[in-house]
């Protein structure tokens, strides 16, 4: 008698080549859930991107090495092997925040290095603070939190202020290009404009009702209007 070449049927009648496949789905993935996506990024920024989400959702007290790996799905001790101490933990974080923060327009989307009025600069800036109001926000609370950790904690401090220190120094290059007279100061008050109007519409009065990015590129076009003397 030749044997059927009919896939074996378990008693449940899932079949063999059913039963490889569901195995292989399972398999992709990792023991809470993640998939091989979240799996294909680098521990290093998949423990950071754990550290800001729980900045953002529990605060300093929620932030620990254990929370971080489950909040990660990786083993326990995974974080403790990447940074030993809190302190290594939260510059970690900081770091992550700059890249993820200077991610948040894309190339195309800056204004002309060539030369722009207060009209593009405008557009660029409206759409980085509403993107940042809105599908980033957690970002923007979790910056929140290691600023004011920054304030009792000197060497986190220096690390704060040298990743910023990026957009500071594209703030009053584009503003140059912009034809301003007096960038570094003028690059204060937009800062403290854009900084206001992200805290204001987060943990201030407007958390509830942030503004449109139409409204926002209005606010900030006055502002440069009247800092640059043009239209």
């Amino acid at each position: 008698m030749t044997r059927s070449a009919t896939p074996s049927t378990s008693t449940t009648g899932m079949t063999s080549t059913n039963k490889a496949a569901a195995d292989k789905a399972a398999a992709d993935k990792t023991p809470t859930g993640k998939s091989e996506a979240a799996k294909a990024t680098p521990r290093h920024d998949r423990i950071a991107d754990a550290a800001l989400s729980l900045l953002a959702e529990r605060g300093l007290r929620g932030l620990t090495h254990r929370a971080v790996d489950e909040a990660a799905g990786l083993p326990q001790g995974s974080t403790s092997n990447l940074a030993r101490t809190r302190a290594a933990l939260l510059e970690t974080a900081v770091r992550r925040l700059a890249d993820r923060e200077a991610a948040v327009l894309t190339p195309p989307e800056m204004p002309d290095a060539a030369g722009s009025g207060p009209a593009a600069l405008a557009d660029a800036l409206s759409l980085g603070l509403h993107r940042s109001l809105t599908r980033h926000r957690d970002l923007t609370v979790a910056r929140y939190e290691l600023a004011l950790e920054a304030t009792r904690r000197p060497e986190l401090r220096a690390i704060y202020d040298r990743t910023g220190q990026r957009f500071r120094e594209m703030l009053v290059a584009m503003l140059t290009a912009a034809g301003s007279t007096a960038p570094e100061r003028h690059a204060l008050n937009v800062l403290a404009w854009c900084d206001g109007m992200l805290f204001t519409c987060v943990a201030g009065q407007f958390h509830a009702t942030p503004p449109t990015r139409r409204e926002l590129r209005t606010g900030i076009e006055e502002l440069l209007v009247g800092l640059l003397g043009r239209g």
